[in-house]
C-alpha cells in the first residue's frame, strides 16, 4: 500500500491543525466550565479575571451576537450557560487573551455561585421523573406477548452497559481567521464540516455562506468530532468576530475529557422465549439510554439501538421499547457502532440466561437462529443476500472452533466433577455481528458530491465531503479515482474537504465515508471518461465504446492506440474538452414511515463472526485475552489493508469497552476518571496474544462502490464477546451483565462466587 499519510505520519511531517502557525497578534480562547451538576446560577463574577494582563474580553451568554443555541436534532443546548448549569463541565464564559497561559489564570480567578440540587444521574430514575429528550419510541414485530405466553424456556434479565471516552489522539482544536466583508475562515478538527458551518453561522448570526470551514486531517475521532467539535468552533469564531484577529482554541486533555460527551450508557430489561429445541420466538426489551443534559444525537443513536435490537438473530416476535434520558452528565454523543453495541450487547447477554435456564449450550442458540436471506428484520425490511451463516461456519472450519472448545469444556467437566478448580481458568465465546449501513432515517444525510479536475499535465486533483481520520478513506477514493482513470495513485491528490469547494456535506461517519463520496468520486470520473472517449471517437471515427483506459495509456478494443493518458489529455484541453466534472450521489431505494416503525432504512448489511479464548486468574480477578479469530464480511475490498487495520483496530476498542474502560462519578455528577490517568484504556499489551482475521471469499456488494462493504463501525461489536470469554473463564455465568468487566468487578464476582 503506497499510502502518503502513512510516510508522513511515520516522518513526523503530518501537520493538523495545531500545527499550523500562529500570528502573535491572535487570541487564545479558554473555558470557563462549571463546577456544579445542576443548579441555578445566582452570581457569576468575573471582574478579577478581566484584570488579568493579556486578557482582552470575556464572553458570557448575553455577548452572543446570534442565537445561544447549538442543538442539531433537538434545539436544547445552549453554547453558555445563561440561568442554570445542567452538569459537570459546562461552558459558563469564554475568555480571549493574548496567551494561552494568561487566558487560564483568568480562568482561575472567575467565582460563581449556584444554588445546587441534587444531580440525575441514573437512566432509570430519569424515567421515572419523566425526564426524556423526546418521547419513547418501540418497534413491533409480531405478537411478543403471545408467543411468550406459549414459550417453553423464558429468560429474564438485566443488563448494563457503560460510558466510553473517545479519547482521540488530536483532541478539540480550532483555529478561526476574520477576513473581509465579516467572513470568517475555520480550521476544524471536525468530522461534519456542514454542522460546524451551521452551527457557527447561527451563533455568530451570520449567513453560512459567510463561514468557510476547512478540514485536512484529524487526529483520530471515533464519533466524538461529529456533533461535539460545533462548541469549539463557535467559540473560536465568536473571539474572531468580535477581535477582527485570528482567534485558537485547542482543549487540554482534562478539559476534553470534562466537557465532551461520551458512549450512551444503557441499562435495559429483557425477556427471551423459546421453544423446546432453542427455536427464539420472541424477545421484549426495554432499554434505558443515559442521554446527558441534553440531546446531542441521542435520538439517532437510540434509533439505531432500536434497529439493532436482536442483534445477528432473527426473532419473529419482537417488541424492543427506547427512552432516551435526560440525567446531568456531560451530553453523550456519537461513538462507533452508534447505539448497535448496546442492543448487542443486551441480545447476547438474554442468549447466556436462556442458556443458563434451558440447559442449550450457547453456541447451539447462535447457530440455531442466525439471520437468514429472507428473514425480517424489527423495522420490516427483509435481510437480502445475509452472510451471517456464512461467516459462523467459516470461522468453524477455516479455525477449528469445535477442537478449541472441546478442549476447553473437557478441563471445565473435569473440574465439575472433581471439584478441584485450578487458579487460571480459561473461557470461549463466539460473536456474530451483523450491522446496517447507512444514515437510517436522516436520509437527506445519505447523499455526497465530488469535484474531479484534470489538470493539463495529466495530474488529477479530487475534493469530495469526506474527512480523512486516520480510517483512510483519501486512499481509497485515491485508488478509485486512479483505477477508474487508468493512471497512478501517484497523480492523484486529494484536497482538504472544504465547504466552499464542496458544499452541504454529509458527516463522515455511519461508516459511509468511502460509500458516498467514494461513488461520487467515480461517478465524475466516468463524466470525464465519456468526454475523453467521445472525443477520441470522432478522431478515430469509431465507437466511444471502443476505448478504455489502464496503465496511462488510451486502449481500443483492448489495444494499446500509442497515446498516453498525459497525450490525450493536452490534446483534448487544446479541443476545448472539458476536463472538470461534479457529481452528486445519494443512496437509493432508502424509505421508513415512522408512523409505523417499518421501511428499509439500510442500503446493504455486514456481517461477520468473532471467536475469544479468555484466561482468568481466579484468585486475583485479573484477565487475559489470549485468542482473538475473526471471519468479516468486506464485499470487495477497494484496499484489504487498510481493511485489515480497521477490523483489528476496531475490535481492540470494542474489548477496552467491554473489560476495562470505565466512567465514574460522584454522587454529585462529578467525574472520576476525566483524566488521562484516571481512565484505563487498552494498550498493546490488550491486544490479544494470538489476533487472525480472515475476509470472506468471493463476495460482493452490488449496493456500495466496486463491490465493496463499509468496515468502520462493524468490528467493534466483536468485542463483546470478550466480555462473555472472561465470564465463562471465571466460572461466574451467573454474575450480572454488568459492562465493563474490570478485574475490580470481577474480583468482586469471584468473592461472591467463593
Amino acid at each position: 500500500m503506497i499510502n502518503p499519510d502513512t510516510t508522513y505520519h511515520v516522518m513526523g511531517l503530518t501537520r493538523y491543525v495545531d500545527d499550523r502557525d500562529f500570528p502573535a497578534r491572535g487570541l487564545h480562547c479558554v473555558v470557563y466550565f462549571s463546577p456544579i451538576a445542576k443548579g441555578k446560577i445566582r452570581d457569576l463574577d468575573t471582574s478579577d479575571a478581566r484584570k488579568v494582563p493579556g486578557v482582552v474580553f470575556i464572553l458570557t451568554a448575553k455577548d452572543i451576537p446570534g442565537k445561544n443555541q447549538i442543538g442539531g436534532v433537538i434545539q436544547d443546548e445552549v453554547l453558555l450557560a445563561e440561568d442554570e448549569v445542567a452538569f459537570v463541565g459546562m461552558p459558563v464564559a469564554a475568555i480571549y487573551a493574548r496567551t494561552e497561559d494568561a487566558a487560564r489564570e483568568a480562568v482561575g480567578l472567575i467565582k460563581i455561585d449556584i444554588a445546587e440540587d441534587p444531580p440525575v444521574l441514573d437512566p432509570r430514575e430519569a424515567y421515572n421523573r419523566n425526564e426524556l429528550i423526546a418521547p419513547v419510541r418501540t418497534f413491533i414485530l409480531g405478537d411478543a406477548d403471545a408467543a411468550i405466553a406459549s414459550a417453553v424456556y423464558v429468560a429474564e434479565g438485566r443488563a448494563e452497559s457503560g460510558a466510553q471516552e473517545h479519547f482521540y489522539l488530536e483532541g478539540q482544536v480550532c483555529v478561526a481567521t476574520p477576513s473581509e466583508e465579516g467572513n470568517i475562515h475555520l480550521s476544524s478538527a471536525t468530522q461534519a464540516p456542514t454542522s460546524v458551518q451551521r452551527s457557527v453561522a447561527k451563533v455568530c448570526g451570520l449567513a453560512m455562506n459567510r463561514i468557510e470551514v476547512d478540514v485536512r486531517r484529524l487526529g483520530g475521532a471515533f464519533g466524538g468530532k461529529e456533533a461535539q467539535a460545533n462548541t469549539w468552533a463557535c467559540f473560536a469564531a465568536l473571539g474572531a468576530q468580535k477581535s477582527g484577529v485570528p482567534c485558537r482554541i485547542v482543549l487540554r486533555r482534562s478539559d476534553d475529557m470534562l466537557a465532551t460527551g461520551k458512549r450512551h450508557p444503557y441499562a435495559s430489561d429483557f425477556t427471551l422465549a423459546m421453544d423446546g429445541s432453542g427455536k427464539f420466538l420472541a424477545f421484549k426489551v426495554m432499554y434505558y439510554q443515559n442521554a446527558g443534559a441534553a440531546a446531542d444525537l441521542s435520538t439517532s443513536v437510540l434509533e439505531r439501538t432500536l434497529f439493532h435490537a436482536t442483534a445477528s438473530y432473527y426473532v419473529p416476535n419482537v417488541h424492543a421499547t427506547a427512552a432516551s434520558c435526560r440525567t446531568n452528565i456531560t451530553p453523550n454523543t456519537a461513538f462507533r457502532g452508534f447505539g448497535a453495541p448496546q442492543a448487542m450487547f443486551v441480545f447476547d447477554a438474554a442468549i447466556r440466561e436462556a442458556s443458563r435456564i434451558s440447559g442449550l449450550r450457547v453456541e447451539t442458540l447462535q447457530h440455531k437462529n442466525l439471520l437468514k436471506t429472507g428473514d425480517t428484520f424489527v423495522y420490516g425490511m427483509a435481510a437480502e443476500n445475509a452472510r451471517a451463516c456464512r461467516c459462523w461456519d467459516k470461522a468453524y472450519a477455516y479455525y477449528d472452533l469445535s477442537k478449541r472448545m472441546r478442549a476447553i469444556d473437557d478441563i471445565r467437566r473435569k473440574e465439575k466433577d472433581t471439584g478441584q478448580v485450578s487458579r487460571y481458568g480459561r473461557g470461549y465465546a463466539l460473536m456474530p455481528v451483523c450491522f446496517g449501513i447507512s444514515f437510517a432515517t436522516a436520509f437527506f444525510l445519505n447523499q455526497a458530491r465530488a469535484h474531479i479536475h484534470v489538470y493539463t499535465d495529466g495530474s488529477v486533483g479530487v475534493s469530495t465531503g469526506a474527512v480523512e481520520m486516520g480510517q483512510g478513506v483519501n486512499h481509497k477514493i485515491r485508488e478509485i479515482v486512479a483505477d477508474s482513470l487508468g493512471i497512478a495513485p501517484g497523480q492523484v491528490k486529494l484536497e482538504s474537504t472544504n465547504t466552499t469547494r464542496v458544499s452541504n456535506t454529509s458527516p463522515t461517519a455511519a461508516s459511509s465515508g468511502t460509500d458516498l463520496n467514494g461513488a461520487a468520486a467515480l461517478m465524475a470520473c466516468e463524466m470525464i471518461k465519456a468526454r475523453l472517449f467521445k472525443f477520441m471517437a470522432d478522431e478515430y471515427h469509431c465507437a466511444s465504446k471502443d476505448f478504455s483506459l489502464g496503465t496511462g495509456r488510451l486502449y481500443k478494443k483492448g489495444k494499446a492506440c500509442g497515446v498516453s493518458w498525459e497525450e490525450l489529455v493536452i490534446q483534448a484541453y487544446g479541443s476545448r474538452v472539458q476536463l472538470s466534472a461534479e457529481a452528486h450521489y445519494s443512496t437509493p431505494d432508502l424509505h421508513f414511515d415512522i408512523s409505523v416503525e417499518k421501511g428499509r432504512p439500510f442500503a446493504y448489511h455486514t456481517y461477520g463472526t468473532a471467536y475469544f479464548e479468555a484466561e482468568v486468574d481466579r484468585l486475583l480477578g485479573t484477565y487475559r485475552i489470549e485468542t482473538a479469530y475473526v471471519v468479516h464480511d468486506l464485499g470487495r475490498s477497494i484496499n484489504p489493508i487498510i481493511d485489515l487495520g480497521q477490523v483489528e483496530g476496531g475490535m481492540i476498542q470494542g474489548i477496552g469497552w467491554m473489560t476495562m474502560e470505565e466512567m465514574r462519578y460522584t454522587d454529585l455528577g462529578k467525574p472520576l476518571t476525566a483524566t488521562a490517568g484516571t481512565y484505563k484504556m487498552p494498550d498493546i499489551f490488550s491486544v490479544p496474544s494470538d489476533m487472525q482475521v480472515i475476509f470472506l471469499e468471493d463476495d460482493y456488494n452490488d449496493k456500495a462502490v466496486k463491490g465493496s462493504k463499509a468496515v468502520g463501525e462493524p468490528p467493534f461489536m466483536y468485542g463483546i464477546g470478550a466480555f462473555f470469554a472472561i465470564k465463562m473463564a471465571a466460572g461466574c455465568e451467573n454474575a450480572a451483565y454488568c459492562a465493563p468487566m474490570t478485574p475490580e468487578r470481577l474480583f468482586g464476582h469471584l468473592r461472591k462466587r467463593a
